[in-house]
């Protein structure tokens, strides 16, 4: 081909390139864009939270002593009853077994003593009564003088007085009586004060602390054990207090233990604090579950998300497309006629990638993504010429996590 052909074909060639480019220009750059549709949306609160128990049972001693063994510790599941820690009580043994031997010298020499006494008085009383009838024989038949009949009835009455004594000591001794019943009284007080030797869980549940060991001196009032209850177990999440006006009682809740992230469980929302931690301007919300998942421990770490709001039709931008929002007041970038356009919209529902556009757009309509940095790059003014470019999850901004705000402990 002449040299001359060439240079004709190379300047078709740059002019051909030349025009396409002032085209292209005069049609703007290529930006990735989001296309408006409806859709299903749910609005969720995300935050972090802990696994705690409802309540806690404080375990300590009612009696001083010395720890002499200790059974249990953090983690052992226990049922009300079961032994803790075992005090050293060789003193309260003693008087145990001192009091034991009271009531059995009472039940078994005391009683039958005064009850042979009195059988032994009633004897004599009926021997006394016998010699009154025969010296009364004998006074009438004048064999005796009278003296002696007076003596005898003397006797009768001592031993009449000897019986009404023996009788009260042992009515005082029977079974039920004030004597018997005070020394049961001394060895049911002295098998108490032993019983408290051994500390006894108060109801079933986890053992959380122990604060006794072998050979540490116990106090009354001293706290030994915290046990949680079975069955009583809430997951505690500080959520920020920006969250109280999309918060409610019931709500469902879907919770993500960090240590088991494939085995998520429900829950739903169960106390909203009335007082807000103002160090921290958080609110405390606790969830419950109807069945708590038995992987689940005291102080686990668990991830939340309580779905606060839903709509099954919507009309909906992703949550990147939004500029300057304020409240449920926002802006995004409208790609209209190949031009970009700043347009005011008004917000409903926002989850975490998407919001609810309640006013402004319609299904169908073109807005930028990435706005917020295209703005901050210079590359999109108002009237600029546009391509949309229909965007992806990976062309999205960091703006995909824009969820309500909510505190991440």
């Amino acid at each position: 081909m002449p040299r001359k052909t060439i240079l004709i074909v190379l300047a078709g060639v740059v002019a051909a390139a030349a025009a396409w480019s002032v085209v292209q220009n005069q049609r703007g750059p290529q930006m990735p864009a989001w296309r408006v549709s409806e859709q299903a949306l749910v609005q969720t609160v995300v935050a972090t939270g802990r696994v705690v128990a409802v309540a806690r049972a404080e375990v300590g001693s009612e009696v001083t002593g010395i720890v002499l063994e200790r059974r249990v510790q953090e983690g052992d599941a226990v049922h009300a009853g079961d032994v803790l820690a075992v005090l050293r009580a060789e003193d309260l043994e003693a008087a145990l077994r001192e009091a034991e031997a009271a009531l059995a010298e009472l039940q078994q020499s005391t009683r039958p003593q005064a009850q042979a006494a009195l059988r032994e008085a009633e004897a004599a009383l009926e021997q006394a009564g016998r010699d009154v009838e025969r010296r009364r024989d004998l006074v009438a038949r004048q064999l005796v003088a009278r003296e002696e009949l007076e003596q005898a009835e003397q006797a009768q009455t001592r031993a009449r007085a000897a019986v009404d004594q023996a009788r009260l000591a042992a009515h005082a001794l029977d079974a039920g009586n004030p004597a018997e019943a005070a020394a049961i009284a001394r060895v049911e007080t002295a098998r108490a004060r032993l019983d408290k030797t051994q500390i006894r869980a108060g109801v079933g549940g986890t053992v959380l602390t122990r604060n006794a060991e072998p050979g540490d001196l116990v106090q009354p009032g001293t706290v030994l054990f915290e046990i949680a209850p079975d069955g009583d177990t809430e997951i505690l999440v500080p959520l920020d207090e920006r969250n109280l006006e999309t918060l409610a009682l019931g709500q469902s809740a879907t919770g993500i233990a960090d240590a088991y992230p494939t085995r998520p469980f429900p829950a739903t929302v169960s106390f909203i604090a009335p007082g807000i931690d103002s160090a921290r301007g958080t609110v405390d919300v606790r969830l419950t579950m109807s069945e708590v998942p038995d992987f689940l421990r005291q102080g686990m770490t668990v991830s939340v998300n309580i779905e606060t709001g839903r709509r099954e039709r919507a009309l909906v931008a992703p949550n990147d497309a939004l500029v300057a929002i304020d409240g449920m007041n926002a802006s995004v970038w409208l790609i209209a006629d190949g031009r970009a356009t700043q347009r005011d919209v008004q917000l409903g529902l926002r989850g975490l990638t998407q919001a609810e556009i309640t006013s402004g757009l319609r299904d169908g309509d073109w807005i930028l993504a990435n706005a917020q940095s295209a703005l901050d790059a210079g590359t999109v003014q108002e009237g600029s010429r546009v391509r949309p470019v229909a965007a992806t999850a990976a062309a999205g901004s960091t703006a995909t996590r824009n969820e309500l705000p909510v505190n991440l402990n």
